[in-house]
């Protein structure tokens, strides 16, 4: 009677164990379609820092082509919440490869990134083009790849322009909110941004600059280069310090 007890309590351990197995695959696919990553924020309990991907082309309030590589805005923001509220997750790394895109969508993602309250430390590999300059200067600390580049180039539209005066005026307003807030998160001028945005005969088909790893850190818009070891030395630099802080270590 026991025996037989005990191996249908085996069988069933072992049903169980088996329609685990089947969930945690399709659970782990519907993640990596949704968000573009393996583990979400509240559910990263085996580290301290949750990286967050911001790749291809940002996303704003009209969908891309299915095409495309994007990083949407609606996806980074709730993420964004949650790693506030996890006491588990102590500080974030940003890698960014980015074109750029939706300006009002970038600066959202970059205030949400700026008011955190947790160290944050950007890497820029590949390209932080266009609105993805405010989200890598948007962090506690900042890092470009040697071989990494950033474009700097004026507000642009695409579509229809109603050709009235307001409109420019518009345009003119949400360029000084990118200016201001990149001026406002790292050590470049305003000067020396605006003449990096308006600058003549760098880009073939445009007026901007294209700036390269070292450049982007004299001009002072990035803090160091370096990739993925030094900025997680640093962000586990910051941490400790930011605990210190917390327990009154550290004035």
């Amino acid at each position: 009677m026991n025996r037989d007890l005990q191996k249908s309590k085996s069988e069933n351990q072992e049903g169980q164990d088996t329609q685990k197995d089947e969930k945690a695959p399709s659970s782990l696919m519907e993640k990596i379609q949704q968000l573009g990553q393996t583990n979400v924020p509240q559910l990263s309990s085996d580290s301290r820092i949750h990286c967050l991907t911001i790749i291809g082309q940002i996303e704003g309030h009209l969908a891309l082509p299915p095409q495309n590589k994007t990083t949407k805005y609606e996806h980074i923001i709730p993420q964004l919440v949650a790693i506030e509220q996890n006491p588990k997750i102590e500080g974030v790394l940003i890698i960014l490869n980015t074109v750029g895109g939706d300006v009002e969508a970038g600066l959202a993602i970059s205030e949400m990134l700026a008011t955190l309250s947790k160290p944050t430390v950007s890497i820029v590999l590949g390209g932080g083009h266009s609105i993805g300059v405010p989200i890598a200067t948007s962090c506690t600390y900042s890092f470009i790849a040697e071989t990494a580049t950033m474009t700097i180039h004026p507000i642009r539209l695409t579509g229809l322009v109603i050709g009235v005066p307001a409109t420019f005026e518009y345009l003119d307003k949400m360029q000084d909110r990118v200016i201001n807030f990149v001026t406002k998160h790292s050590n470049i001028t305003e000067e020396k941004f605006k003449d990096l945005m308006f600058a003549k005969g760098n880009l073939t088909r445009d007026i901007g600059t294209n700036v390269i790893g070292a450049d982007a850190v004299e001009y002072g818009l990035i803090d160091e280069v370096g990739g993925l070891g030094p900025a997680m030395k640093k962000l586990n630099q910051l941490i400790d310090q930011q605990k210190g802080i917390n327990e009154g270590l550290i004035q």
